[in-house]
């Protein structure tokens, strides 16, 4: 898995808004205020638009294409967007990637069936389980089980979180944040309260964003503390992380990070504004779609998906035509999400 092998371990220095509601918080450093961060981008007024069927037909190719690609980061990229889209023709593409010859692939599969809880992957997911003697495998295939309703491996995310590999412990920290199971909590020899205390930070970080996706906010210091590293991707997986449960307690943590210095970092705030309910990185997923950086446009794309506006749809049938075909899937997979998100509005109002 894409995880950074530093993370910062330091005390809290500044608490962006994380504790109580709404309402934008100051911010201290060194018991000194510090003046506001500066406004991101102005945005469009948001302009409500009809879903483009040929558009999403179109991400639909799209993403089937990366997914029987020759390239296995595009393959990746596709099981990640599987987890992601509600879609029937993109959820099909998931029980043939439980044999792809790339373990991260099996992986990402695997979490995709369990996140959409397909019924079609579950023989296979039987077969893996039984077979496979990979610990990192393992956990997610013991997920999609879980999500599917069989629970007899369940128990064994104790062992899997006991491995002598920081690796599979992070991993089983992960899922355990998936399969939103509180009684990973209930006492301080719960796993996910020793993982948090694990002597890899790595294992750490995944534990307190797993045990805040549960509701516990215990290491929610921890996670705005990342968002202030020295390390860009530490912050980056840090504003997810923070974001992943929707709770809006931690927008200001959040939106400090729209206008830093590191582009990518801003365009991930951007997501995970998104993810919070909120459009105020709109203005800056616009500059970084115009960017002459593929990290950059890829990462706006993912922020449009997030945010979920359908006048998104203009300038994501551009970046589907861009050179990079990382920055294509993640357009096509923007395009299904805003189409998800638009018919479920559509259906809640009947």
């Amino acid at each position: 898995m894409n995880i950074p092998k530093r993370l910062i371990a330091f005390s809290l220095v500044a608490l962006l808004g994380c504790a109580g509601g709404g309402g934008k918080k100051k911010q201290t450093f060194g018991g000194k205020e510090l003046p506001p961060p500066p406004e991101p981008p102005a945005a469009p007024a948001r302009k409500d638009e009809p879903v483009d069927a040929a558009l999403v037909a179109a991400a639909r190719q799209e993403l089937t294409a990366a997914a029987r690609s020759d390239n296995p980061l595009l393959r990746e990229n596709a099981m990640e967007a599987a987890r992601h889209v509600s879609d029937p023709a993109v959820q099909a593409l998931v029980p043939p990637a439980l044999d792809d010859r790339e373990r991260v692939i099996r992986f990402r599969a695997a979490l995709a069936a369990g996140e959409q809880r397909l019924a079609d992957a579950l023989p296979k997911l039987r077969q893996m389980v039984e077979q496979t003697d990979d610990d990192h495998l393992r956990t997610a295939v013991i997920f999609a089980l879980h999500r599917l309703g069989v629970t007899d491996y369940t128990h064994d995310l104790e062992k899997t979180a006991a491995s002598s590999d920081p690796g599979v412990r992070g991993d089983t920290a992960f899922v355990l944040g998936l399969l939103g199971e509180k009684s990973a909590l209930r006492t301080d020899r719960s796993i996910l309260k020793v993982l948090a205390r694990d002597s890899d930070p790595v294992v750490r970080q995944r534990a307190w964003e797993a045990m805040w996706k549960l509701g516990d906010r215990s290491y929610v210091d921890e996670l705005v503390g990342l968002t202030l590293s020295k390390y860009a991707d530490d912050q980056q997986l840090a504003l997810l992380a923070l974001a992943a449960p929707r709770n809006g307690s931690v927008r200001e943590a959040v939106r400090s990070a729209l206008t830093g210095e590191h582009a990518e970092t801003n365009l991930v705030a951007a997501q995970a504004m998104g993810m919070l309910g909120s459009d105020e990185g709109y203005g800056v997923a616009l500059k970084g779609a115009k960017s002459g950086e593929g990290r950059q446009r890829f990462l706006a794309a993912l922020a449009f998906g997030a945010i979920g506006r359908t006048d998104a749809q203009p300038v994501l049938r551009t970046l589907m035509k861009d050179k990079d075909p990382r920055v294509r899937v993640a357009a096509a997979t923007a395009v299904l999400e805003i189409a998800s998100n638009a018919q479920s509005a559509v259906t809640k109002s009947q």
